[in-house]
């Protein structure tokens, strides 16, 4: 794809409009780097020193959600890069897919925040190996029409089940942020442990939100052109559907004050076992979207802090604290986190959130 092609596609996803990346159209024609990604973060202000060095953008592919990344990695397609979160490294990494990071080839690995680089199973194993760079995090929580629903309305995380909002709603189509959102309603914290009944309960409310969802979102521009454009009033989505809705100037809100709490989750990049790429291309691309350059726009344009601490203590403070990334001990209160979770219970939820979105 063209510079101009690229930058015309950037300017609609802002405004909302319409995704090049659903008809497949990928940032460029690199075939020595490809990145297995979600749709949206191929646009060139995510690894500027990247396009600087080499005059183009990598390769992007695209997946939906992170179980159809694994299965069809598993399948053996080939990418060098992938962008998987929290919930899903363990996993990859244990069926074999992933290949350990050189950390000595990161610049900025040092700076990385260490309450996400601490997290249990997340960035590290106990022979030392690094498999997992994180990069961005966020939130999944409450998301409304300031003009269309009260403010009471946005106390609770139930009232996605509420019936006065049918047709009005909206949750991603993944499995992930689904049981995050209901294993909060139910009052769950830790979803890791999870009980056989509250599965069920945590199902049964899922249930009982699909009869007011209007569509299931795939990504954040179908989020933000839905709410945008008046079709959903009330979304469980993530913070970049606030942010950049409210760039384009709909009246969306996002609240993190719903008396359940709020999901959160870490995302970042991965090496892909068996990628015929450049390993050199690989290392300069993770070093290009490390940069306090980038940290800036993901989180004033996205609403995602940086898992570089270096880099977010280099934008201004009130940019920081206003999005919502001041405390993190204050950030990560009275939310669930997305962490691995046991195989079973994972594939017990997508079965049963597949049944969920066909009605049964």
């Amino acid at each position: 794809m063209t510079r101009l092609l690229r930058r015309t596609a950037l300017g609609l996803t802002a405004a909302g409009l319409f995704s090049f990346s659903l008809l497949g159209i990928v940032a460029a024609d690199d075939g020595q780097l490809t990145i297995f990604d979600w749709s949206g973060y191929e646009v060139p202000e995510f690894h500027p020193a990247y396009v600087a060095k080499y005059g183009d953008s990598p390769t992007f592919t695209f997946f939906g959600d992170e179980e159809e990344a694994f299965q069809k990695l598993r399948s053996g397609f080939k990418t060098d890069l992938a962008h998987p979160c929290s919930q899903s490294v363990a996993k990859w990494r244990d069926a074999g897919l992933l290949e350990p990071l050189d950390t000595s080839k990161i610049t900025a690995w040092g700076d990385m925040n260490p309450q996400i680089m601490g997290m249990k199973d997340l960035v590290s194993t106990s022979d030392g190996k690094a498999w997992f760079l994180p990069w961005e995090w966020g939130n999944s929580l409450l998301t409304y029409n300031t003009e269309k629903v009260d403010a009471a309305d946005v106390q609770s995380l139930r009232s996605l089940a509420d019936p006065k909002f049918k047709d009005r709603v909206s949750i991603g189509d993944n499995v992930d942020d689904a049981y995050a959102l209901a294993s909060l309603a139910i009052g769950l914290k830790d979803w890791t442990k999870m009980t056989d009944e509250q599965f069920k309960e945590a199902s049964d409310f899922l249930r009982q939100v699909h009869k007011n969802v209007r569509l299931y979102w795939t990504d954040t521009t179908e989020i933000v052109q839905a709410m945008s454009g008046g079709e959903v009033d009330l979304a469980w989505a993530w913070n970049d559907a606030a942010v950049q809705s409210a760039l384009a100037g709909a009246p969306i809100k996002s609240t993190r004050d719903t008396k359940e709490g709020l999901s959160t989750w870490v995302c970042g990049y991965v090496r892909i076992k068996g990628g015929t790429g450049s390993v050199d291309k690989a290392y300069d691309y993770l070093n290009a979207i490390n940069t306090p350059e980038v940290a800036k726009y993901l989180l004033t344009d996205w609403g995602y802090g940086h898992a570089n601490a270096k880099a977010m203590s280099e934008i201004d403070p009130k940019v920081v604290a206003d999005q919502g990334y001041g405390d993190v001990d204050k950030f990560l209160d009275k939310t669930l986190f997305q962490s691995p979770l046991p195989t079973e219970l994972r594939q017990k939820m997508i079965e049963e959130f597949e049944k969920i979105k066909a009605g049964y």
